[in-house]
């Protein structure tokens, strides 16, 4: 710990109801082959790429972000059994990348284009990348002269290039672990079993009281799907699945429904299990928050955290810094039902002093409240005072931001 840094650390003890006794929950997911999911997957993937190339070419990160990602939809005939693309997708990658250090030039847009395809090659297992995807690198061209911002070794502790705010909470409710689950666990387990679902996938719940609604939305692949009456089959076996990965995080009735707006002639069919194949555009930042999640219960930032530096933007750290900070307070601090993190940076200042860090704790009574702030600020503190490691984590791709 830096002791020479004190820090502006609150801790409140709130009143509120917590979430899970609100009588109304909202929680909505984005899966990972949503187009808006696609282009922060990609603004992450081309952001680490950069990382790792000015790493080996100059020895430390280089001023970037690559949180500008654009995708419009291509168009599509599927049809049981088959199908075929006949536009295609198309992909810009825009923001700015610096492109040369000390006279030599670095080869971001190659760089980051090979990073992206490869992305998509990884995530959405039905599309041909080569054939069926346009990807433009349209990065502006950053600054060497920026190297003073990000410090000139690598364990400096850079200044905030932003005055930006960071959020998250702990720990999920019973609703927030179903639809964060469900999703993960289909594309983990079920999609190898059912060649048939799509990357494409989007979860929404609505709890009333006792009372859980899942509505379910998958771009199932054509080419695996026979005819109709195939297609039912395929859907009752994921509505099944789904029902089963909800049991496992609540007592409480859930009813599951999928692809809700299917009729015998209509039916949510794809050539490559996303829906960026026809119709459907995506962008940086119009999906899931850093925990995975869009929850209207919750305080949200709405900072486009993907593809931002992760030396120096704190509108990439503090979101995921508050994660790992909301969710040690809830494992380590007994007592505390419910917590609520709000990191504020200033432009200029050192990243580990924010201008305020903020708690913001619903206890399950009986604590003494002047021991749970003085182990909630330890926590705060500990992870501020290491807050590059944030930096390495994202590098290591141990930290998402979807």
């Amino acid at each position: 710990m830096n002791e020479s840094v004190v820090r502006n650390i609150n801790v409140e003890f709130m009143s509120k109801k917590a979430v899970g006794d609100q009588g109304i929950e909202i929680v909505e997911r984005k899966g990972l082959g949503h187009p808006d999911s696609l282009c922060d997957g990609i603004a992450d993937a081309v952001s680490v790429a950069l990382c790792k190339e000015y790493e080996r070419k100059c020895g430390m990160i280089l001023h970037h972000n690559t949180d500008k990602v654009q995708l419009v939809a291509g168009r599509s005939c599927p049809e049981y059994g088959g199908g075929e693309l006949i536009s295609p997708i198309y992909i810009m990658l825009g923001g700015r990348a610096t492109g040369d250090f000390g006279g030599d030039e670095i080869a971001v847009d190659i760089v980051t284009t090979k990073a992206t395809k490869k992305y998509l090659k990884k995530n959405v297992r039905n599309l041909d990348v080569e054939s069926n995807v346009v990807v433009e690198s349209r990065l502006g061209k950053g600054s060497s002269d920026l190297l003073s911002v990000f410090g000139n070794n690598t364990k400096a502790v850079p200044v905030a290039n932003d005055t930006s705010f960071g959020v998250a909470h702990a720990p999920f409710s019973e609703t927030e672990s179903i639809v964060f689950n469900v999703e993960n666990e289909v594309m983990a387990k079920y999609r190898d079993k059912e060649k048939a679902i799509g990357e494409d996938m989007k979860v929404m719940a609505l709890r009333e009281k006792d009372k859980i609604n899942l509505t379910v939305g998958d771009a199932f692949v054509s080419k695996y799907v026979a005819d109709y009456e195939h297609y039912e089959v395929i859907k009752q076996g994921l509505k099944e699945y789904v029902s089963g990965v909800a049991e496992r995080y609540t007592s409480k009735d859930v009813t599951t429904h999928v692809n809700m707006a299917d009729t015998p002639e209509s039916v949510y069919l794809t050539v490559t299990g996303t829906s960026a194949e026809m119709g459907d555009d995506g962008a940086v930042g119009r999906g899931n928050r850093c925990n995975g999640l869009i929850t209207p219960n919750r305080s949200i930032s709405l900072e486009a955290s993907a593809g931002k530096n992760p030396v120096n933007h704190t509108g990439k750290i503090y979101n995921l810094l508050a994660g790992k900070i909301a969710n040690e307070i809830v494992d380590s601090v007994e007592g505390v039902r419910e917590v609520d993190i709000k990191i504020l940076s200033e432009i200029g200042r050192r990243i580990d002093d924010p201008k305020v860090a903020t708690a913001q704790i619903i206890t399950n009574g009986g604590v003494d409240s002047g021991v749970t702030e003085k182990k909630v600020k330890r926590v705060i503190d500990d992870w501020l005072s290491n807050i590059t490691d944030i930096t390495e984590m994202v590098i290591r791709n141990e930290l998402k931001t979807f």
